[in-house]
C-alpha cells in the first residue's frame, strides 16, 4: 500500500486530525495514536454499535493506542524517542500549548529534521483569533459560511455537514503528501501550520463572486447555488419528499422543459439567477408536486438531466452505487465502518477494522521508543 513504512504520530482529537490519520492508515501507515490519560473523547460520543460510538470506529480503525502524559517526564520522553522514527507528527491543541509541553516543532525537528510536523488549530499559529477557541460551528459562522445556510424562515440554521472540520483535515492531508514528497528530494521535513478557517475559506471559489466582484454580500435566494436558479434547486413532491435539479448547463433547460411540453421556458431558465429565474421556477414546483417521488424517479430514468432524488441518510448509505464502491464496509462482527474514498488501482487501501482499546498497544509502543 501506498504508506507502508511510514509512521505517524497523532496527538489530535475529536474528527481533523484523527480523519486524516485514518485515510493514512487505510493506506497501510503505521498510525500511533497518542491518547492522555483521559482517552479520546470521542470514543464516548454519540451513537454505539458493537460496543464502540460510530465516531470513534470510523475515525480510529487499524490504529495502535499508547496513553502517554506528555507533562509526566518519563511520558514526555517517550514520546521524543518516538519522534526519532516517526515520518510524521500531528496536533491539534490551541496554539502555545504543545511549546509549553516540550513537544512542539521546534523540540520535534531537533531530534528528527526528517520528520513532517503538522499543526491543525481553529484559526492556525498566527493572527489576532489565533488562541480563540472554537470547533466547527464557531469556524463555519466566522467563514460566512453559516449565513449561508437559510431555513425556510430566512434565518440560518446548524450547517449540516462539519465543513470546517472536513475543510482542514483533507487540507492537512494533501500538505503532509506533499512535505513527504519534498522530502524524497531534500531529506528535510518541514512544519505545517493547517488553519481550519483558512482551509474553509479556500473551498467558496464558486460563490465568493459577489463578495469579490461587486463588493457585498450575496443575496441568498437570488444566486445561482443557493436556488436563485431554475435548475439548481429543490422541489417538493406529492409525497412530501423532494428531488433535486443540479445542472446549469442550458441543454438540461432544454431538454426537460421540451420533454414537459413548456419549451416557451428556456429562456427564463437559462437567464442570469435571481428573479428573471422564477417562471421556470414556478412551472417546476406546480409540475413536480403533483406526483410522488417514485413517479419522478422513473420518469427521470434515461433522460440527459442532472436529477436526484433527495435520499435520507439511511437510503443513501444503502444506495447500489455506494455498494458498488464499497464505501460502507462491515467487519467480522456486523459493526459497519465508512470505506476509504481513495481508490488506488495497483495499490488499493486495505482498512483494517479493528479498533484499539484505551493503552492497548502501550506496553510494545514503548518498547519500540526505547530501541
Amino acid at each position: 500500500m501506498k504508506m507502508d513504512g511510514y509512521r505517524i504520530l497523532d496527538l489530535s482529537l475529536f474528527l481533523p486530525g484523527p480523519m486524516l490519520t485514518q485515510v493514512l492508515a487505510d493506506h497501510g501507515a503505521d498510525v500511533i495514536k497518542i491518547e492522555p490519560p483521559t482517552g479520546e473523547p470521542v470514543r464516548k460520543v454519540g451513537y454505539v454499535e458493537g460496543g464502540a460510538t460510530t465516531w470513534f470506529r470510523n475515525t480510529h480503525r487499524g490504529k495502535r493506542s499508547v496513553v502517554l502524559d506528555l507533562k509526566s517526564a518519563e511520558d514526555h520522553a517517550v514520546f521524543m524517542d518516538l519522534c526519532r522514527t516517526a515520518d510524521v507528527i500531528i496536533e491539534a491543541f490551541r496554539p502555545g500549548v504543545v511549546d509549553r509541553l516540550g513537544v512542539g516543532p521546534d523540540a520535534v525537528m531537533a531530534v528528527n529534521p526528517r520528520a513532517v510536523y503538522c499543526s491543525i488549530a481553529a484559526f492556525g499559529q498566527t493572527g489576532p483569533e489565533a488562541k480563540r477557541p472554537a470547533h466547527d460551528l464557531s469556524i463555519e459562522a466566522l467563514a460566512g459560511v453559516v449565513s449561508l445556510n437559510l431555513g425556510r424562515d430566512g434565518h440560518p440554521v446548524n450547517p449540516h455537514m462539519p465543513v470546517a472540520d472536513v475543510a482542514g483535515s483533507m487540507t492537512a492531508l494533501a500538505a503532509i503528501l506533499m512535505a513527504l514528497l519534498r522530502r524524497e528530494k531534500t531529506g528535510k521535513g518541514d512544519v505545517i501550520d493547517i488553519s481550519m478557517q483558512d482551509s474553509t475559506m479556500a473551498w467558496l471559489p464558486n460563490v465568493v463572486g459577489p463578495v469579490f466582484a461587486e463588493d457585498r454580500p450575496p443575496v441568498i435566494a437570488n444566486e445561482r447555488s443557493f436556488g436563485g436558479y431554475a435548475f439548481f434547486s429543490v422541489y417538493e413532491t406529492s409525497d412530501a419528499r423532494h428531488l433535486t435539479l443540479g445542472g446549469v448547463e442550458p441543454k438540461f433547460a432544454r431538454n426537460l422543459l421540451t420533454d414537459l411540453g413548456r419549451p416557451d421556458l428556456i429562456d427564463a431558465a437559462t437567464s442570469p439567477p435571481g428573479p428573471t429565474q422564477e417562471p421556470a421556477k414556478a412551472f417546476l414546483r406546480e409540475t413536480f408536486v403533483k406526483e410522488p417521488l417514485a413517479h419522478w424517479i422513473q420518469w427521470f430514468e434515461g433522460r440527459d438531466v442532472c436529477f436526484a432524488p433527495v435520499l435520507n441518510l439511511h437510503e443513501a448509505w444503502h444506495s447500489p452505487q455506494v455498494a458498488a464502491r464499497e464505501m460502507l464496509l462491515t467487519d467480522a462482527e456486523g459493526n459497519r465502518h465508512i470505506g476509504t474514498p481513495i481508490k488506488y488501482r495497483d495499490e488499493p487501501g486495505q482498512p483494517d477494522l479493528s479498533l484499539p482499546d484505551l493503552d492497548e498497544h502501550g506496553a510494545e509502543i514503548r518498547r519500540e521508543a526505547r530501541r
